[in-house]
């Protein structure tokens, strides 16, 4: 996991391939006025997903990993806190290969909450429980990318 914000670029500069193709198209784009949906960069191998939702307290909220994809959760409104920890330390309850999506259970062993311009990358050896409320329940925009790494 990595995480650090769009104004900061020396937390991220070094990062190459579709990350770096991901902070450019950030930098170009207002998320702010955008439709909500999905924006496809390069097919399915990098494409993101542009929503809106309210957070909600940890408790009955499962993890998730994947096994394709890493994500690259970029905050455009709001605050989220997402909590982590690593694949081998989880329990798996099912896999949706057509999702590439993982549903896991267990302990955080970390957090972090995430604010405007904020962005946190989930490798395949993360799971992340995304949706998660600061204090009290908010509205958030995010994009959620998903760059192919196998």
């Amino acid at each position: 996991m990595i995480y650090g914000n769009i104004l900061a670029p020396e937390t991220y500069g070094f990062l190459q391939g579709g990350l770096e193709k991901c902070f450019s198209y950030i930098k170009e784009h207002d998320f702010k006025t955008m439709e909500l949906g999905r924006y496809e960069l390069e097919g399915n191998d990098l494409f993101f997903n542009l929503q809106e939702f309210e957070t909600m307290p940890s408790e009955g909220r499962t993890y998730e990993a994947h096994r394709n994809y890493l994500d690259l959760h970029y905050i455009v409104t709001g605050a989220e806190k997402i909590e982590v920890n690593f694949l081998e330390r989880m329990k798996k309850e099912s896999y949706d290969e057509n999702r590439d999506l993982a549903v896991l259970t267990g302990d955080a062993s970390g957090m972090t909450v995430l604010r405007e311009g904020d962005f946190m990358i989930c490798y395949p050896a993360d799971a992340h429980r995304p949706a998660g409320m600061e204090k009290t329940p908010e509205k958030i925009r995010k994009a959620v990318f998903k760059i192919r790494c196998t």
